[in-house]
């Protein structure tokens, strides 16, 4: 594999956790610590053939070769890297760049003060009532008033006759994908293949990431 000079759209990684970190004034700044990369480009897409421009990244965390199926295994035989868990894509600008399947995206072609987007699944709470799912504030918690934790009115008897589409109900509660952006690079450690993001991202300690270049 090859290392890339052009400037990567994105990379993978895991999260490993959340810190403190001390600036050059000395103030405490809370930072996620996350795993970025090796990485490895499997596929080009081009818009030619696929009608858009990106690359298919693997974060390189190889799989055993029986979990992997013959369909797979030969995509990733094509790009000539072992097989990955994680697969994700990142758009490029038309003809933005010759990046090419095999290539190396490393955690050291990124730099301080640059802003990027995280994008993780949220940890699972669960079926969750409408006071933890909404912030809804409740009724009295006095003696007698039945009215803890309810929703309250949720339509009308007579007319319309129904539940309005939209209207906040209990239900499952996170397991989605997020996106939060604008996160910025406090440090880059590449011997560890580390990034430190100030603030918190996505997801449970462990979970994967993809890192994106800010628009």
């Amino acid at each position: 594999m090859r290392e890339h000079d052009a400037m990567a759209p994105g990379i993978l990684g895991k999260k490993i956790g959340m810190t403190q970190f001390f600036d050059e004034d000395g103030h405490v700044v809370p930072v996620t610590v996350l795993q970025a990369g090796p990485c490895a480009v499997i596929q080009r897409k081009t818009a030619g053939k696929d009608g858009y421009e990106a690359i298919q990244v693997g974060l390189v965390d190889f799989l055993r070769e029986k979990l992997v199926n013959k369909p797979a295994r030969g995509h990733f035989a094509k790009a000539g890297v072992e097989p990955m868990r994680f697969l994700r894509e990142f758009r490029l600008e038309d003809g933005s760049s010759d990046w090419k399947p095999g290539d190396r995206i490393l955690a050291e072609q990124f730099r301080p003060a640059e802003r990027v987007d995280v994008i993780g699944v949220s940890k699972g709470k669960g079926f969750q009532g409408v006071v933890k799912r909404h912030n809804f504030r409740g009724g009295r918690a006095t003696h007698g008033s039945m009215f803890h934790r309810a929703p309250g009115s949720i339509g009308q008897s007579a007319y319309p006759s129904k539940v309005f589409k939209g209207q906040r109900l209990p239900g499952r509660m996170g397991g989605k994908r997020v996106t939060v952006r604008g996160l910025e690079i406090v440090e880059v450690r590449p011997d560890d293949n580390m990034i430190l993001v100030r603030g918190a991202v996505p997801g449970a300690r462990g979970g994967f990431v993809a890192i994106r270049r800010a628009r």
